[in-house]
């Protein structure tokens, strides 16, 4: 996709401070200044979502952000990861690694509220997969 800035990265017309490539995957710094560590996975392909991303790609990718995460606490220290993926701002499938250590204040889940009156039958109901 010729304007997606992740493509953009991948095929290196837009520099990046890599941490990890390889045939399938590319990972780097989110320059969002966040977390330090912040870094994002990507499939070398364009794919929009995790709806689109075929079968190959995706166990390709968890791949690379189950070695990169494994480095980050095996090798830097970090006490475990934290992984997510949202998908909202960028159109191009990928995944957080949020690097974690112990009492580094970082509050990942801030902005989920416990809801009152959960009613969990009814949500089970709707969103199970049989």
């Amino acid at each position: 996709m010729n304007d997606c800035v992740f493509c953009k990265i991948v095929n290196k017309q837009i520099p990046s401070y890599k941490i990890y490539e390889d045939k399938y995957a590319y990972a780097f710094l989110d320059i969002a200044g966040d977390v330090f560590g912040h870094t994002l996975v990507v499939p070398k392909v364009h794919f929009k979502n995790i709806l689109e991303v075929d079968k190959k790609y995706l166990e390709k990718v968890m791949q690379a952000v189950q070695k990169v995460s494994k480095h980050f606490v095996d090798n830097v220290g970090c006490d475990s990861v934290n992984l997510f993926v949202v998908g909202e701002l960028v159109d191009h499938f990928h995944v957080h690694i949020i690097p974690r250590t112990k009492d580094d204040g970082v509050n990942i889940i801030n902005e989920l509220k416990k809801q009152e009156n959960m009613d969990f039958e009814k949500a089970q109901a709707k969103f199970r997969l049989d």
